[in-house]
């Protein structure tokens, strides 16, 4: 019996086709029975269900969750960044504010932690008071 993988052993090799003359081959009377070939389609619905895969692929754990959260946290930083560059060479920093504003508007995961659900808070606010002073700055011209 041999081993083929992660299927398991696989069925014994059915016996090879007799030659006959004019090339015409005639298989083994055992192995053309529709059992035969019942037999070996049936290896194949050992696959799960596509469903139930997808299913655990939307899951998410909670070290997931945590490394999103950090993500987005890090990612409103980098636009901060970004805007006070813009800023201080004398730029308007438009892309930068609609860079920070599509980030901000981004879901932002909880975690079980409550200093970095606080740290991220803050960082919420702070991007949301530097496009409140932006809005302000473009009201005012």
């Amino acid at each position: 019996m041999k081993v083929t993988g992660p299927s398991g052993p696989s069925s014994p090799q059915p016996a090879r086709p007799t030659r006959t003359g004019g090339g015409f081959s005639v298989p083994s009377g055992a192995a053309s029975s529709p059992a035969a070939a019942a037999t070996s389609a049936a290896g194949m619905s050992g696959v799960s269900d596509v469903s139930a895969l997808m299913a655990l692929q939307g899951v998410e754990d909670p070290t997931e969750r945590r490394r999103r959260a950090i993500r987005r946290g890090g990612g409103l930083l980098d636009r901060l960044d970004e805007l006070k560059l813009a800023l201080l060479q004398g730029e308007a920093g438009h892309g930068a504010l609609d860079r920070l504003s599509r980030t901000l508007r981004e879901e932002r995961p909880t975690d079980a932690d409550e200093g970095l659900n606080r740290l991220l808070e803050q960082i919420d606010l702070r991007a949301a008071v530097e496009l409140a002073k932006a809005d302000l700055r473009r009201t005012a011209a």
